[in-house]
């Protein structure tokens, strides 16, 4: 997708960048939909940091307001695979929550954008999450998006006085073949998102996590070429 010139006047939203396909797929809807982005990106200190990379090219591409990076060490706490020396499980997607959940993560980072959003004046905020083609996260689901609307309400300067704040979610209802799509529509490159858990030594993603494997059933599902190289590539 070629950044298209948005007007000064048009209205700022704080969009969580991962550098994963959803939130790439979520920034640039934004983007598409009229608003200037301020793209966030949290360095958690999480297993997988290629994705920050990835999320630098990706609010490069996307021609966004300002991009931020913030330091956030949750390997302080750990509790996650993502954030601990444990294993990221590779036997396929299955029931409950997984030990690749990162406690609170998505209340956190949108705790975190809000704060920015209302800094900047905006109440727009834009987060990538998926409550079908997904691992199972409790942060991810419609009910948690609406309770944090409320939960701003009462938080904010701008709930006291009258405003409201959005929280876009515009991959919520969408199977991971129909996000592959919506890449494809929007001609994002998907190759330059990073969804692996746990990237192999010599960069290529594993193949086999929770997140590859729903990532590789996307793609194949939409019948649209990934991008992505994989270990058990040819």
């Amino acid at each position: 997708m070629v950044a298209e010139a948005v007007s000064r006047e048009s209205p700022l939203a704080v969009v969580l960048l991962s550098g994963g396909l959803d939130s790439m797929v979520c920034a640039a809807l934004a983007r598409e939909q009229g608003f200037r982005v301020l793209a966030l990106t949290i360095d958690y200190n999480q297993r997988h940091r290629v994705e920050i990379e990835a999320a630098r090219g990706i609010a490069s591409v996307l021609g966004v307001e300002r991009h931020v990076i913030l330091p956030l060490d949750l390997r302080q706490f750990g509790g996650s695979a993502l954030t601990a020396d444990i294993a990221v499980p590779k036997e396929g997607v299955g029931d409950g929550i997984p030990v690749t959940y990162v406690p609170a993560r998505n209340l956190v980072f949108l705790s975190l954008a809000l704060a920015w959003a209302e800094a900047a004046g905006s109440s727009d905020l834009f987060i990538g999450v998926n409550a079908l083609d997904y691992s199972g996260y409790p942060d991810c689901r419609p009910e948690f998006i609406g309770g944090f609307e409320s939960l701003a309400r009462v938080a904010t300067k701008l709930g006291d006085q009258g405003g409201t704040v959005r929280v876009h979610a515009p991959l919520q209802h969408l199977k991971k073949s129909e996000i592959a799509q919506e890449a494809a529509r929007l001609g994002l490159d998907p190759g330059a998102s990073w969804s692996c858990y746990d990237p192999l030594p010599d960069g290529r993603a594993c193949g086999v996590c929770d997140s590859c494997r729903l990532r590789r059933a996307g793609f194949d599902a939409a019948g649209i070429e990934d991008g992505t190289k994989y270990g058990d590539d040819g």
